[in-house]
């Protein structure tokens, strides 16, 4: 899926923290984004707390919606189920 334009404020994010963003966006939570990219945990905190300050978020549900919207992350599991 090609991305759509980005906000503004996604301009602001440094390379890592796009990156880390994307893998939010993935639903991977912070243990998990620590082993793939081998951070520590902590580490991977800080970024996203940074990531939530320039998207302007209180939380991971709104910068995951926000990435989403901007057309990050996997949209696959987006798909509703078929019913047998």
């Amino acid at each position: 899926m090609q991305r759509l334009p980005e906000p503004p404020e996604f301009s602001q994010l440094t390379g890592r923290e796009t990156e880390i963003l994307e893998l939010l966006a993935d639903g991977m939570n912070n243990r998990q984004i620590a082993r793939c990219l081998f951070l520590a945990e902590k580490i991977v905190r800080n970024y996203v707390s940074r990531i939530f300050s320039k998207l302007e978020v209180h939380d991971r549900a709104a910068a995951v919606l926000r990435a989403r919207d901007a057309g990050f992350g996997d949209q696959s599991d987006t798909v509703l189920p078929q019913h047998a």
